[in-house]
């Protein structure tokens, strides 16, 4: 036992518990700045048992062979479409939270089968593409793997959930071109999604979502209504300076003009309480998370390990792209949680059970125990 954990990549959890320990901070924050105002919240003691779980999960997966996922095609496909029913069953069996319907409630724990579905995409698409890496470019495969990620984004879609599409979507992306696609093929993929993003502005997109859009092209446009949370979020952030106000002395999310200040914005009361030295911080420890993966992909001599854990980065850089660039400004409000970041016990739970996986490869690959595999 001891002897296999020497061989984890240590490096790669400090950096994820380096950003779970900002984010505990920060959780304590809010605690204090709700007794303020009289809503009291207990975000702290919560995301400290989902992060105990985390690590149990992950250590738990870190001893387990993770060829067994190449190896298993049962479990995949059992893992997959349980995903899928999760996500068929949530739309009837939920409780809308803010207009969406992807939580299933357990007690005081909501869980988002989309993190989950976001698992088997990365483990399906990683076990198709490592099959057939040498004919990967034929445009059947790209549809073919375009329908396995395509059946969750579809019931994501319907939640409305389009931050999870997107991420969805992205590694499906990310990984067809790691895995060889063609110019020309990609410039179809393109036209496609320009086409289906038309008819879902048409037909699928709710009112709530284009006006966000549209108030991101045009921030002045409703500043009371839709455009309040991206405003509010770009005065935290831009209020935070150099060395930020201090933990649990930023204005916008103590005195509650911030929404969701635990979850989607969870970065700008972050930005504003350490300011753009506690950002370019927090970077650099997602930078050494990023960097330790890119270690483990090269040296990953299996073509199934190297594409899963470039799926699990993909995931990751979308996922912080997209909340971050909302928190700026630099992109829609869509709402997706930063990795690591924020609040909530799926998305953490789901990070750290993949992170497991990661481990298994790295400690293999260390030993040599995987290379010539193909």
């Amino acid at each position: 036992m001891w002897s296999h954990l020497k061989k984890f990549d240590w490096l790669l959890i400090g950096a994820a518990v380096g950003i779970c320990v900002i984010s505990l901070l920060e959780l304590w924050s809010i605690d204090a700045g709700s007794q303020i105002t009289g809503q009291a919240s207990n975000y702290f003691t919560k995301q400290s048992i989902f992060l105990a779980a985390g690590f149990a999960a992950m250590f738990f997966l870190a001893f387990i062979d993770a060829r067994i996922y190449r190896n298993s095609s049962s479990f995949l496909v059992a893992l997959y479409f349980l995903s899928l029913a999760l996500l068929a069953l949530v739309l009837v069996l939920s409780h809308s939270i803010r207009g969406m319907t992807g939580w299933f409630k357990l007690g005081d724990i909501n869980f988002a089968p989309v993190e989950l579905a976001k698992f088997a995409v990365i483990l399906v698409l990683a076990k198709y593409f490592s099959r057939r890496h040498v004919e990967v470019y034929r445009i059947r495969h790209i549809i073919a793997s375009g329908l396995y990620a395509g059946l969750p984004i579809m019931f994501v879609l319907l939640q409305p959930d389009l931050g999870s599409a997107l991420v969805l979507a992205a590694i499906w992306l990310g990984m067809v071109l790691l895995s060889g696609m063609k110019q020309r093929h990609l410039a179809v993929v393109i036209t496609v999604g320009v086409l289906v993003s038309v008819l879902a502005w048409g037909f699928a997109f709710k009112t709530y979502q284009k006006e966000r859009i549209l108030t991101f092209l045009n921030p002045a446009k409703d500043p009371l209504g839709y455009s309040y949370n991206l405003i509010q979020s770009k005065i935290a952030i831009g209020s935070g300076g150099f060395w930020g106000k201090g933990l649990g002395r930023g204005s916008q999310g103590q005195l509650n003009f911030l929404p969701e200040k635990h979850t989607d914005f969870i970065f700008s009361v972050f930005g504003e309480e350490w300011g753009f030295f506690g950002v370019v911080f927090l970077f650099g420890l997602y930078l050494l998370f990023f960097w330790r993966l890119m270690k483990i992909i090269m040296a990953a001599g299996n073509n199934f390990f190297r594409l899963f854990v470039s799926g699990y980065a993909i995931m990751i850089f979308a996922q912080i792209t997209i909340n971050a660039g909302m928190c700026l400004g630099l992109m829609p409000v869509t709402g997706i949680a930063l990795p690591f970041m924020s609040y909530g016990g799926s998305n953490l739970l789901i990070n750290f059970m993949i992170l497991g996986v990661v481990q298994n490869i790295a400690a293999q690959t260390q030993v040599g125990q995987i290379r010539g595999e193909e």
